[in-house]
């Protein structure tokens, strides 16, 4: 009996609560992001972890309008950013152009990354209350047209 209220106790301390599970979502390619909660009722910053991306290939970390199937995310907080500045979204890769060099944020061991991004309630014209917005990663500007590294994580502000 007090083996069975030990191991509970254990169990209870050492295992998250659903409150605080992280959202997670992986792509077609096995590399995933993931986000402490996915629901707001307010503009917010939330830390989106990465980790097993391909670390020959640059990404876009942003927080947009949710795209049709097949398609871009956009528009973004922050659009496409070249120049490594803000906090909507973040160019991240190990491997840029020369022009790159010092504005990309290089992935650390393991395709893995740690950034900010700020989520508010409209991007543009489009309110995220309205429309189905997301925290999304995909192939940068030199790997446009590849789809295999597009992740989402809908957003949901009240």
């Amino acid at each position: 009996m007090i083996r069975t209220i030990v191991i509970a106790l254990v169990l209870s301390i050492a295992l998250p609560s659903s409150a605080h599970a992280a959202i997670s979502a992986t792509s077609a390619n096995g590399a995933s992001i993931s986000i402490s909660k996915s629901k707001f009722t307010k503009n917010s910053v939330v830390t989106v972890t990465g980790k097993n991306f391909d670390e020959t290939v640059g990404i876009y970390l942003a927080y947009c309008v949710m795209p049709k199937k097949s398609s871009l995310p956009s528009p973004c907080g922050g659009g496409v950013n070249k120049s490594g500045m803000g906090d909507a979204s973040y160019w991240i890769s190990s491997n840029p152009p020369p022009y790159g060099i010092g504005l990309a944020i290089p992935f650390t061991p393991g395709g893995r990354f740690s950034e900010k991004v700020s989520v508010t309630k409209t991007i543009g014209k489009f309110d995220c209350r309205k429309v189905k917005c997301a925290i999304t990663v995909r192939s940068d500007h030199l790997h446009e047209g590849d789809r295999t590294h597009d992740i989402f994580i809908p957003i949901t502000i009240k």
